[in-house]
């Protein structure tokens, strides 16, 4: 499926890499070394995907596109840079983050460098609403880690706030891509806000599949458990500890605070989320928010073409990883 959407944007899918790849480019050794490994080592693109098939719908890509393109995906990878640091994390898609082969310092430091380039970016073409509308999503990703962060320390997350800090830190950005694809294309000022609304519905339907992915029967693109060895808790775990009793809620949550390490722990936390309907929950959710993003384009006037949207929708739901 993804191919298929794939094929609807090339050569433009094309010509953005170059202008990504070309964006990263830095007169410091040590700085083109590590975005080479970036670029190696980088996902499935799912964002500037978002923007270009938006753009496509919405009246057609052309340079603004581009740049929209280029300025999400740098802001992405900077975030994930600095995700991995304030995880700690060593792996990510299979190969290791930037702070397992060079150190927190660096990570931190090529961060915010990719952020720096995205942002001359937009103001070098003078892409002022482009700019406003990431910045936007910056100051939401970090609010969105902050309140997890403040959250998970008590782990007395409820299912409201769950879904403010996925909005925040995933959907957010997924939002800004759409909405800055509607923009470059020339879409109205209400198609822009349909299509941001349109983001942030498959943005959180996109982080609840990852969610899912922690209670799955093998690895993917993260180890299993991986979100209850950080202590964060996910709607599923939400779910199931809201509907168990006293004692079972409090003997698995005093296995998260005290043996969230231990792997067999862990599995025993997996095995409870699966018996109490966490995983049947959290799935109804996510596919009701794909459909509710699938009615906002065939409400949306004015579109050229909505089944490579829609079929991306269905993507980011089904995948395996």
């Amino acid at each position: 499926m993804l191919a298929e959407i794939k094929a609807f944007i090339e050569p433009e899918l094309s010509d953005f890499q170059s202008r990504f790849k070309e964006s990263m480019r830095s007169r410091v050794p040590l700085l083109d070394r590590i975005a080479f490994y970036i670029i190696k080592s980088r996902g499935k693109q799912i964002r500037p995907i978002f923007v270009l098939v938006t753009a496509k719908s919405c009246g057609g890509i052309n340079a603004s596109t581009l740049n929209a393109a280029s300025l999400i995906e740098l802001l992405h990878t900077a975030s994930l840079v600095h995700d991995d640091v304030v995880d700690n994390a060593y792996k990510r898609r299979g190969f290791f983050s930037i702070n397992a082969l060079w150190k927190h310092k660096a990570a931190v430091l090529v961060g915010d460098y990719l952020l720096a380039k995205g942002l001359l970016l937009a103001l070098d073409h003078k892409e002022y609403k482009q700019l406003h509308i990431v910045s936007e999503a910056v100051r939401q990703i970090s609010e969105g880690e902050l309140l997890q962060m403040e959250k998970s320390r008590g782990l007395n997350l409820d299912e409201t706030t769950y879904f403010e800090i996925i909005r925040q830190k995933t959907a957010s950005l997924i939002a800004a891509a759409c909405s800055a694809g509607a923009a470059s294309a020339g879409g109205s000022s209400e198609m822009v806000e349909r299509m941001r609304l349109f983001g942030e519905k498959a943005g959180l339907s996109f982080q609840i599949k990852d969610d899912l992915f922690d209670y799955g029967k093998e690895e993917v693109g993260k180890p299993l458990g991986i979100d209850i060895k950080e202590k964060k808790l996910t709607l599923p775990l939400i779910y199931a500890l809201k509907n168990a009793d006293s004692g079972t809620r409090n003997h698995i949550i005093h296995l998260i605070k005290r043996h969230s390490e231990d792997k067999l722990k862990r599995n025993e936390i997996i095995e409870f989320v699966r018996k109490s309907g966490g995983i049947e929950y959290a799935t109804d959710k996510m596919n009701t928010l794909a459909d509710e993003a699938i009615q906002l384009l065939e409400e949306t006037e004015g579109m050229l073409n909505t089944e490579h949207l829609k079929n991306l929708v269905h993507y980011i739901i089904a995948r395996h990883k």
